[in-house]
């Protein structure tokens, strides 16, 4: 299951610098998950200041 992120994303990107596959980025309006790259580490998770991202 692949990481998603919520609309308390704030855009700051912290999220997409700290995924080790590259499965993150900038959408329209925030941030978004590639589910099919995700392999569901947790490491943007811990680096979201706003806790914007939860496993699905």
């Amino acid at each position: 299951m692949a990481h998603v992120i919520d609309d308390t994303c704030v855009s700051c990107g912290a999220c997409a610098s700290t995924c080790p596959v590259g499965a993150i980025s900038e959408g329209s309006d925030k941030y978004e998950v590639d589910a099919a790259t995700c392999i569901d580490c947790g490491a943007c998770e811990g680096a979201c200041p706003t806790g914007a991202i939860k496993a699905e």
